[in-house]
């Protein structure tokens, strides 16, 4: 009998395409996702990609009723969980911070509530290099100390994994694992899934391509005066289906029972920092087509520069990123042009 992965969040970006490597693998998924930043049309792309269509259930994760009756439902069959289901966005969390607060915070006490009851081993939790802050020593290695959080988004992220880690010093009957994202970008290959967002994209590289494709008059830099090479930010761009690989691999670490400790923590990234301009410079390059641009004033939460030492995961998880920047933004860009047919 197949593994069943409850993967909350699933019709989003980084959730979609980690199902279809799931499916891949041979895991049988189940879906939960409230739409509020998502398409429902992904679980159209993920079977186009896998011949799968996987289980859909339209729940949100703040409902604790609704997520127990799921959980009965499926009769204790529910082996591990990725938890994605999240609010997202830096500059939005600082205008809108119990918005963030209470979606991130609730959701995951509700998971980690019903898990023991209905005997879930283990949870994969989406978690962000923002719990560094900005940190003292580049690249960043797990063992980097956790500074003050520069946004309620980021804050959720820390506060969320001490949650995790009170749960399990407790004596939870379960371990985790959590990710520590840098910037996921890109899309599927076969253009069948990507990053849609909702309204005035909050991420850069949408934001880019739909200013390239013409849909946004101009892609706005949010600052040109940082302490970097060029004044623009520095970022550390990851594909997104590397990324997606990675939530696999952590999976069969926790069921195959090889979890060093109870709670394990990876740095997900390439290990090399790219700044806005080189990032935008990359982008024609690779696709040939020019981007608008204005530099605008600094966005208040963003960090000045963060890129990850992925050698932990490379050698303790078993994954590395392995794609380029440049095939990374030609399948961002091949999914803009998927998106305007």
């Amino acid at each position: 009998m197949k593994n069943i992965i409850l993967v909350t969040g699933g019709t989003g970006y980084i959730g979609s395409h980690t199902v279809v490597e799931l499916q891949n693998a041979g895991y049988e998924v189940i879906v939960i996702d409230n739409l509020s930043n998502s398409d429902i049309g992904s679980l159209d792309g993920i079977e186009r990609i896998t011949g799968i269509r996987p289980a859909f259930e339209h729940l949100d994760c703040n409902d604790r009723d609704g997520l127990e009756n799921l959980f009965g439902k499926y009769g204790g069959r529910i082996d591990g969980i990725i938890h994605f289901a999240a609010s997202k966005a830096v500059g939005e969390s600082v205008e809108q911070p119990l918005k963030y607060y209470r979606n991130n915070l609730v959701s995951l006490i509700n998971l980690l509530e019903l898990m023991p009851a209905f005997g879930v081993k283990g949870i994969v939790f989406s978690s962000s290099c923002t719990v560094y802050g900005q940190p003292d020593a580049l690249p960043v290695t797990e063992r980097a100390p956790i500074k003050p959080a520069t946004s309620p988004y980021g804050n959720t992220k820390q506060i969320s994994e001490e949650i995790i880690r009170d749960t399990i010093h407790a004596g939870a009957p379960f371990k985790s694992i959590l990710l520590r994202y840098f910037n996921p970008i890109g899309a599927h290959p076969s253009a069948e899934i990507g990053e849609l967002p909702v309204g005035v994209p909050q991420n850069l590289v949408p934001f880019l391509t739909q200013a390239a494709a013409g849909i946004l008059r101009e892609l706005h830099v949010f600052g040109d005066d940082y302490d970097t090479p060029d004044g623009s930010c520095i970022r550390d761009y990851i594909h997104v289906v590397d990324l997606a690989k990675a939530h696999v691999t952590a999976m069969n670490r926790l069921l195959e029972g090889k979890s060093a400790e109870d709670m394990e923590v990876f740095n997900l990234g390439t290990g090399r920092g790219v700044s806005v301009f080189e990032l935008i410079n990359a982008f024609e390059k690779s696709t040939g087509i020019k981007v608008p641009f204005q530099i605008v004033g600094r966005r208040e939460g963003d960090i000045e520069k963060v890129w990850a030492d992925p050698q932990h995961a490379n050698e303790t998880l078993g994954w590395k990123a392995v794609e380029t920047l440049e095939d990374t933004l030609r399948s961002a860009w091949k999914w803009q042009l998927k998106l305007m047919e």
